[in-house]
This record gives C-alpha cells, sequence and structure tokens, in this order.
C-alpha cells in the first residue's frame, strides 16, 4: 500500500485539511442573508361580484389542477383532441424547454455555495546561456515536473448566493407557471375553435335546408309561371332568394376550411393531415354553478406567473445589498514541483499553501447603490404588474359572467323569434299557394326566418364561447369540492383534511 507521504496532496490534507473545514463549517453557520424578504403584494378582491347572482366566498382557495375541464361539454371528439394538443402543441414544448432551462440556471445560481477545486500537471523544458569572466559561453538546460491541486471557497456570509437562488427558485416557479398557461391557452384556444367549427356545421345545416326548401319553392313557382299563374318576376325572386342562399352556403365551406387548419396548428401537425367530419351539433352548455369562490383566480397561471416575477425581483434586491459589504474567499494550494522526474512526487518536492482572501470595494462612483434602486424599482414594476393581473382576472369573470347572463336570455328570446318568422313564413307560403300574395312577400319572411335562425345559431356559439372565457378567467374551471365546501351564504365550510391554505 503507498505511504500517505507519497499521495500527491497528502501534506496538504494533513496539514490544512481539518483547519480549513472547520474554518469553513463556522463560517457558513455564522451567514445571515441581507435585503428584504418576499411578502405577497396586497390586491383587494372585492365585496363580490358585481353581476347578479354571483358572491364572493370568503376562503382563500389554493392553486389546483381543475383535471379535464373540458368535460362539461360532453363531446368525445373534443376529448381527444384535448389530450393530442397536450402532448404535440408546440407553445406547450417551448413553455417546457424554457422551464427546463430555469431549472439549469437554479443549479448554477446553487453552485457558488460550494468550493471549487481544480488541478493542473505540467513538465517544461527551459534553458540558456551564461558568460564566465574568462570568456567562456556555456549552456545550461533543465526540466522542471509539476502537479498542483487548488481549491477556492468564497463563503456567502451575506446571503447573495442565496438571495440569487431565491431568485432563480422564483424564476423557474414563475416558468412552471407559464407551461400551465400555455397549455390552458393552447386547450382554450382548441375548444374555442372547435366550437366555431361545430357553429359552422350548424349553420350549414341551416343553409342547406333553406337551399332545399328554395328549391322546390323555385320549382313550383317555375310551374306555376309556365302555367301562366303568375308572372315572370315571381320566378325571379325565387332563383334570386336560391342562388343567394346557394352562396352563403358555400361561404361556410371556406370558414369550415379555415378552422380545421388551425385546429391542425394547434395540434402540431400540418393542415393536410387533419380531417374533421361534420357532425349534428351536440355540445352541452354548461351549467355554471351560483356561487364561486373568487379565490378560485389564484389557480390562474398568469396569476402566479406575476406574484413570482415579484418575489424573483425581491430577491435581487438583496443580491444587490450584499455588495456593500467584505467578501470572504479561502484558499487553499497544494502539490509537488521537482526537478527530478524519478522524484517528482517525493516528500521533499511538496509544497502547499492555506490563507483567506478579505475583499471589500471602497469606492464604486455610486454603482452599487444604483443598482440597490434599479432592483427596488423592478419589484415596485413587479408587484403593480401582479395587482394589475389580478384586477384584469376579475374584470374578465365579471365580463365572463355577464356575457353568459345576457346570452342565455337573449338565446331564449331569438328561439321564440325564430318560432314566430317560421310561423310567418309558413302563413305568407299558404297565401301563396292560394294566389293571394306574390311571391315576394313569400321570400321576405322567409329570408327573415333564416336570418333569425342564424342569429340563433350565432347566438348559441357565443354562449359557449364565453363559458370557455369563464373557464379561462378562473385559470381552469371549477370542480365539485370547490362549490361543495360552500354554505348556501357563500361562506367556506372548512374540513380538517382540507389542504387548502389561507393567505
Amino acid at each position: 500500500m503507498m505511504r500517505m507521504r507519497n499521495n500527491p496532496l497528502a501534506g496538504f490534507a494533513t496539514k490544512a485539511g481539518k483547519t480549513m473545514a472547520a474554518c469553513l463549517l463556522a463560517l457558513a453557520l455564522a451567514g445571515c442573508m441581507v435585503g428584504p424578504d418576499f411578502v405577497k403584494p396586497p390586491v383587494d378582491y372585492g365585496a363580490g361580484y358585481k353581476a347578479t347572482g354571483w358572491e364572493l366566498a370568503d376562503p382563500s382557495m389554493a392553486s389546483r389542477p381543475k383535471g379535464s375541464w373540458w368535460d362539461i361539454y360532453q363531446d368525445a371528439l373534443l376529448d381527444d383532441l384535448m389530450r393530442r394538443v397536450d402532448v404535440d402543441n408546440l407553445n406547450i414544448a417551448q413553455a417546457e424547454a424554457k422551464y427546463r432551462q430555469a431549472i439549469a440556471l437554479l443549479a448554477s445560481a446553487t453552485a457558488p455555495l460550494m468550493p471549487t477545486v481544480t488541478a493542473s500537471g505540467n513538465a517544461n523544458r527551459s534553458g540558456g546561456s551564461a558568460t564566465s569572466a574568462a570568456g567562456v559561453v556555456s549552456s545550461t538546460a533543465m526540466t522542471t515536473y509539476g502537479a498542483t491541486g487548488q481549491a477556492s471557497w468564497t463563503i456567502d456570509i451575506w446571503g447573495a448566493v442565496r438571495r440569487n437562488m431565491e431568485s432563480q427558485q422564483a424564476n423557474m416557479d414563475a416558468l412552471a407557471a407559464s407551461i400551465g398557461g400555455a397549455r390552458l391557452t393552447a386547450q382554450s384556444t382548441l375548444a374555442l375553435t372547435y366550437i366555431q367549427l361545430r357553429i359552422v356545421d350548424e349553420r350549414a345545416r341551416v343553409f342547406g335546408s333553406a337551399v332545399a326548401s328554395y328549391e322546390r319553392s323555385l320549382t313550383l313557382t317555375q310551374n306555376k309561371f309556365d302555367a301562366g299563374v303568375v308572372g315572370r318576376a315571381d320566378v325571379a325572386v325565387a332563383r334570386t332568394q336560391l342562388e343567394s342562399t346557394r352562396a352563403q352556403l358555400i361561404d361556410t365551406q371556406q370558414q369550415r376550411a379555415l378552422l380545421e387548419n388551425a385546429i391542425a396548428v394547434l395540434l402540431g401537425v400540418p393542415p393536410s393531415q387533419l380531417s374533421i367530419a361534420p357532425a349534428p351539433f351536440a355540445l352541452k352548455t354548461p351549467v355554471v354553478p351560483v356561487v364561486l369562490p373568487a379565490r378560485l383566480l389564484q389557480q390562474r397561471p398568469d396569476i402566479a406567473n406575476a406574484e413570482r416575477l415579484a418575489a424573483a425581483a425581491n430577491a435581487q434586491i438583496g443580491v444587490a445589498t450584499a455588495a456593500w459589504f467584505p467578501s470572504l474567499t479561502l484558499n487553499a494550494t497544494g502539490g509537488y514541483r521537482s526537478n527530478d522526474y524519478l522524484n517528482w512526487f517525493g516528500f521533499p518536492s511538496q509544497f502547499w499553501a492555506l490563507g483567506p482572501l478579505l475583499a471589500q470595494t471602497i469606492f464604486d462612483g455610486g454603482a452599487r447603490q444604483a443598482l440597490i434602486d434599479q432592483n427596488r424599482a423592478l419589484f415596485d414594476v413587479s408587484a403593480a404588474t401582479y395587482r394589475l393581473t389580478v384586477l384584469q382576472a376579475l374584470q374578465q369573470v365579471e365580463n365572463a359572467l355577464v356575457q353568459l347572463r345576457v346570452f342565455e336570455q337573449e338565446e331564449k328570446v331569438q328561439w321564440e323569434a325564430v318560432l314566430a318568422a317560421r310561423e310567418a313564413a309558413q302563413l305568407t307560403k299558404n297565401q301563396y299557394d292560394q294566389g293571394i300574395v306574390d311571391y315576394l312577400s313569400v321570400a321576405v319572411l322567409e329570408n327573415t326566418a333564416l336570418n333569425n335562425e342564424n342569429s340563433y345559431v350565432t347566438l348559441l356559439g357565443n354562449r359557449l364561447a364565453a363559458s370557455v372565457q369563464l373557464i379561462v378567467a378562473l385559470g381552469g374551471g371549477w370542480t365539485e369540492p370547490d362549490i361543495r365546501k360552500l354554505d348556501r351564504s357563500g361562506k367556506y365550510v372548512p374540513d380538517p383534511g382540507d389542504p387548502l391554505t389561507t393567505e
């Protein structure tokens, strides 16, 4: 077995290792962190939702995953597309890549807490010449062999490294929230596009049914003209009505193609590789609970992102503040140096050095204070952004609630208008068949009925879109536990086993 004295760094380890370790441990334990600790900027959530029938729950609702929120529409194809977008959407892939980058940055920020150790070896051949007093010129040459190990550790006495780690951790959490934001954006965009696709299908059904009816009317009118019962103007009106409706039907085809192509891009595939067959309209309009806790907003990715960015900016104030204090670095060097290869690692060739380095910036022209002021201003910006994000979230919820309520009422009234227009058109057509009125009167009322039905389909799509917007505004909808934990007055019913936290 090799003896300790033949180990290249044996002298350094035995003479200095224990002393350095004890010194570093004492300094680490005595370390502190300068700069302010982060406190979440206060936000007033208000006393309740302004929209009639919506109340604010008292408790704080912690952020929780909401699962497959699109299940409320009860569409199997939409469910399949949602699973695909979660895997293949490129915006989600970008967000995940940025998150992995943040993990690496956090690991890089952690590294300065540990010492840096390097090792090197060299062999140098050098020579020269000299002239003696007698004028004799002689030359000399020698080979020097060396092996050196170095260790350096800057002690994080004032917490600059730990504050930077805190900042990077907050940035990483913010990017994690961004992944959720990218996922929710992709999902909601897919849902809205899919709803519009099915609305276009329903509009095509309405126009197609009208075209079939108008074709029969044109045939009947042409026969009456051939029999001399009606004039050519009735035939022209019937033909105009038919062709204009056909043009509207053709226009739905290009609308559908564009929506289908948009869904393909969301799924990360070329448009040519995606085809969605037309289907009868079967999307279910969700029933929104009467009481929605305002604290559901805390599950919104953009709010979580803004709050974490404020925390990251706050930690950077501590990093800048630490620059006012001296830094302490422990340096240790050990190794062997010899002119004889055979005795390269011999005891006589050994050397080592150990000592601290204390450094302090005396004058920098105000650069350190300027950096602190800069980071304080950045924190104020982040805090204001966080508050604004929460207020905008509340606005979006209010808007979606108002739209849902109004669209529901408007949809009921519009359906009554559809039924009335159909009846009026049928009565006028009966009069036309009896020769009481001309076909222009029929066409006017049939077009009115068609427009009313088309408006009803549009309102149906608007109502479904508003429900998606409410889900997005709440950060991913709601689950039954969110609602069941509230009593009839909207107060929170605590559960001893509930993981929810209170601010």
